[in-house]
Formats: structure tokens, sequence, C-alpha cells
């Protein structure tokens, strides 16, 4: 199955890149990335640091706030919930942190062609 690179700049016929390495998963070095890697993959490490690392003073209020409310929660937590789309807006926008993020991903991405494992099971190992 052919897959689409989000760097234009390659060549389009993609055909087996996600073969060879130690395991047959793929070049480790490679830093080229697909177009679900880029729209979905990386937006999900995003989502994940800003929430627990970027935003966390907003995701605290917001979570009080619902715990409160109960089944009013949709109309007592608008404020808190607009600061922390408001933090997670902020945090999406930055360059700088998208660069992190992409970095993330490939270092993950890298570890795994080398090893074979994912990030869960080397965890579980350790």
């Amino acid at each position: 199955m052919a897959h689409t690179f989000a760097d234009a700049n390659h060549e389009t016929n993609t055909i087996g890149l996600n073969q060879g390495g130690p395991h047959g998963l793929g070049d480790p070095n490679d830093k080229r990335l697909r177009k679900v890697e880029v729209e979905v993959l990386i937006p999900k490490i995003m989502r994940e640091r800003a929430k627990t690392e970027k935003c966390l003073e907003e995701v605290q209020y917001f979570e009080t706030c619902c715990k409160d409310a109960g089944i009013l929660m949709p109309m007592k937590c608008q404020t808190e919930n607009k600061a922390l789309k408001a933090c997670y807006l902020k945090w999406y926008n930055d360059e700088h942190f998208k660069a992190e993020c992409r970095e993330i991903y490939l270092e993950e991405r890298a570890e795994y062609r080398r090893t074979g494992l994912s990030k869960k099971y080397r965890n579980m190992n350790l």
C-alpha cells in the first residue's frame, strides 16, 4: 500500500518505505512523515503535552468546576472551558512546541523501528 508523505520534495513512489531496518519496520533514521503522522499522531502528542504540561492550571480549574457543577456543567463552566480552549489554542499555534512534539514523535518512531517494541512494551520491560 502506498503512503503519502507530508514533505512533497521526496519522490512520489513510496511503496516499501516501511520495509528494511533491523526489524523490517523501516529505516530508523528516516525523518519523512506520512500524512497520518502529521495530521493525527503528532497533534495527539501536542494535545497530551498541552494537557499534562502546559495548561495544568486551566485543566484543574475546569475539572473542579465540572465536579462541583454536576449536570449543570455545560452552563456553569463556560468561563473555565473558554480559558482551557484558549490555552490549548495558544500551544497548538506555537511553532517551537510543534517542532518539539515532532521530534518526540520521530524519536519514538525511530526507537520502535530499531527495537521492534512499541513505547508501551519498552516501558513494561524497564
